[in-house]
């Protein structure tokens, strides 16, 4: 595959605070490649040197086969970076807002089409103010295609948005990317990137501490099903560790949750509650996924 992003042994320090230590991956064409961690694991610092914002302490950085902070005049002609949080004025209209950005380049798409294609073209007469959260991120979506990029850097795409408007902006990250662009995509939310993402870097602390697709993180951590329910003081762990090879129990108040790679784990434990007349109630089986991953490889869950 061809790479459009190449970091090799990447550093930043702010004073004496390392930010980034050592960071070296690769993003290939036509990817959705995501970064995810808790704020302060380095991913922005990472992110604003590879977009060539923020120049590095160390390493080398090419993307698209340009040096981002000698090149980075260049460079951005051949990009696009979606908007987190938005300066535009609150009496530009939408309309206005394209044109606006069209013009910072050498090359632009008609834009029209683009608002077609995010779903605005209704809105394209109406003030960026009275736009909804779900509609001022398509609009960021849009500005960012508006130069045609070959390279998508996409950031919090869904932060604050509700259920059904974070499925369409994840329609909308899919359909980019078959129109055979690269996506960039940087999150909190562990489950975006599981569904998005091809590849997946996972930072801690500076640190790349994993790099792989999601299913293969998640089968690396080799904990098979899980089985979740809810029971009284009567419940013994011991029971369920007896009867059941390798079976892990953590309980948390009433809620149990049996973790094995014992295959048909469900009928297993139901066989075991009930032969020891153990009432349990609400039972469910659970897949493992990234956060799980997260949890295992920092100890912590993902949060802010």
């Amino acid at each position: 595959m061809t790479s459009v992003i190449t970091v090799n042994q990447l550093t930043k320090s702010y004073g004496s605070i390392p930010a980034v230590r050592g960071v070296t991956f690769e993003v290939n064409r036509g990817e959705i490649f995501g970064m995810v961690g808790p704020n302060g694991a380095g991913k922005t610092t990472t992110v604003e040197c590879i977009e060539g914002l923020r120049r590095s302490g160390g390493g080398t950085l090419s993307v698209l086969g340009l040096d981002p902070w000698r090149e980075g005049r260049a460079l951005r002609e051949r990009i696009g970076i979606q908007l987190q949080e938005s300066n535009l004025p609150d009496r530009l209209k939408v309309w206005e807002a394209m044109a606006l950005f069209a013009s910072f380049y050498s090359r632009a798409a008609d834009w029209r089409p683009l608002l077609e294609q995010v779903g605005l073209t209704e809105k394209q007469n109406a003030y960026v103010a009275k736009l909804s959260g779900g509609q001022k991120q398509r609009l960021y979506i849009a500005l960012a295609l508006v130069n045609d990029p070959e390279l998508v850097f996409m950031d919090e795409l869904t932060t604050g948005l509700d259920p059904q408007a974070r499925r369409t902006m994840w329609d909308l990250v899919r359909g980019i990317r078959e129109h055979g662009k690269t996506v960039f995509l940087t999150t909190h939310f562990m489950d975006e990137a599981e569904r998005l993402c091809d590849r997946i870097a996972i930072m801690e602390a500076g640190d790349i501490i994993a790099l792989d697709s999601p299913q293969n993180l998640i089968r690396r951590l080799g904990d098979g099903n899980r089985v979740v329910f809810e029971a009284n003081g009567t419940f013994q762990a011991g029971v369920v560790e007896s009867a059941i090879p390798g079976a892990r129990i953590e309980r948390n108040g009433d809620r149990v949750t049996v973790s094995a790679s014992t295959d048909r784990l469900a009928s297993a434990v139901v066989q075991t509650l009930e032969a020891n007349h153990i009432h349990f109630q609400n039972l469910r089986t659970e897949q493992p996924s990234l956060e799980d991953v997260f949890l295992s490889l920092t100890g912590r869950a993902m949060r802010d």
